[in-house]
């Protein structure tokens, strides 16, 4: 049995009050790493709730909508503060810019970086400029060149460190997303979980849960429904989140006849999504770049739903093992069009619900990934 280690978690927001990928895979590890001996003390920008929230695991160093000044120094007070209290015995760093101001604080202490995207181009098409890319570039090299080890999500992502912020390859270990499987793996069948939402029980649903902007390929979903229409009538597309781009594509839907088959959730609360992933046929994830994971594929896999994705990024690493079908042929409206039609009629070949629960519990479930990342803390600690 390993010695118990413990480690300081300096994340970005915590998920019950900013819902996004990278936060909900922070609270999954904070709540699942002690289970595998690692203690875990964390730091976020946050509300005073954070505290009980996270069971008085992660502390808010300042509100996350305060200036940038005033949460920049909270931070480094804060975790000065920890580190007074009790030196860790590994920092992991999940978000650059909150782990810039703890630089020299935690000198002499083996550093895990997080790496769940490059955070500066991730920003530049939904509205960065050159000069706040070329900001956020150079702050991402300062934090991840003092790495002891870097988990990236997938293969595409360990190739986008190595490549692009010169991280030598020996110090890069792939480690999945992870999800609460429990949560989502209601047991419900389709029908129950409709009735339960209030959504017609006779016709073929469709779910996407994304951020609304330009990256996500909404878009291209919309364009593929009015594809999918002429060859499946009574076909319905539902759209959860928000985002800049929710007045474009509302327009885009209007435009093209289909208001009847594309709804707008707005923001779906976490305890409701399980419902509205069982309720569907068919997810659909039509990423256009820059997507190291998607953890709505394995939300949706947990919850029984097989997911289409694009093969952009670490997708198809997500669920090609599962079945080769879930990955499209390409992006773009008539692939995407294209494989939804086959799927709805029966011509693609898509795991069933137990298939898919039982794929995300072996690989992807929060205890099944945190063990991995608590090897990669020990080895950063015995190298270092």
């Amino acid at each position: 049995m390993n010695n118990p280690i413990d480690s300081l978690q300096i994340g970005m927001h915590w998920f019950g009050e900013r819902p996004g990928g990278l936060d909900r895979m922070f609270m999954e590890l904070v709540e699942s790493l002690p289970a595998q001996g690692v203690n875990v003390r964390g730091l976020v920008a946050g509300s005073e709730n954070v505290h009980a929230a996270s069971g008085g695991s992660v502390q808010a160093f300042a509100k996350a909508d305060s200036r940038l000044g005033p949460r920049l120094w909270g931070a480094r007070t804060l975790a000065s503060r920890l580190k007074r209290a009790r030196r860790p015995d590994v920092v992991a760093t999940h978000f650059a810019l909150y782990a810039v101001p703890t630089a020299g604080v935690f000198s002499g202490v083996p550093r895990v970086v997080h790496f769940q995207g490059p955070w500066a181009d991730e920003s530049f098409p939904e509205g960065g400029h050159s000069l706040a890319r070329g900001v956020r570039r150079s702050l991402e090299r300062f934090v991840y060149r003092g790495g002891t080890r870097h988990i990236v999500l997938s293969q595409a992502f360990g190739h986008i460190l190595h490549t692009q912020y010169r991280v030598p390859a020996d110090r890069i270990r792939i480690v999945p997303g992870c999800v609460n499987v429990d949560h989502f793996d209601l047991g419900l069948s389709k029908h129950h979980a409709r009735e339960s939402l209030g959504v017609p029980q006779d016709r073929p649903i469709l779910f996407c849960v994304r951020r609304l902007v330009w990256r996500m390929g909404i878009e291209d979903l919309v364009d593929a429904m009015y594809l999918v229409k002429q060859a499946v009538p009574d076909v319905l597309l539902v759209i959860a989140g928000r985002g800049p781009l929710e007045p474009q594509l509302r327009a885009r839907v209007a435009a093209r006849g289909l208001e009847n088959h594309v709804q707008f959730l707005g923001f779906v609360p976490d305890a409701e999504l399980p419902l509205w992933y069982s309720a569907a046929d068919v997810t659909v994830v039509p990423t256009v770049a820059l997507e190291g994971f998607g953890l709505t594929t394995i939300e949706s896999l947990a919850s029984g739903t097989p997911v289409l994705v694009t093969p952009v990024g670490g997708l198809p690493e997500a669920v090609a093992p599962l079945s080769p079908d879930l990955v499209l042929s390409s992006g773009g409206f008539n692939s995407i069009g294209s494989g939804i039609i086959e799927a709805l009629r029966g011509t693609r070949n898509l795991p069933d619900a137990a298939a898919c629960r039982a794929y995300a519990r072996a690989h992807f479930d929060r205890s099944v990934v945190a063990a991995q990342v608590a090897g990669v803390y020990r080895e950063a600690i015995d190298a270092f």
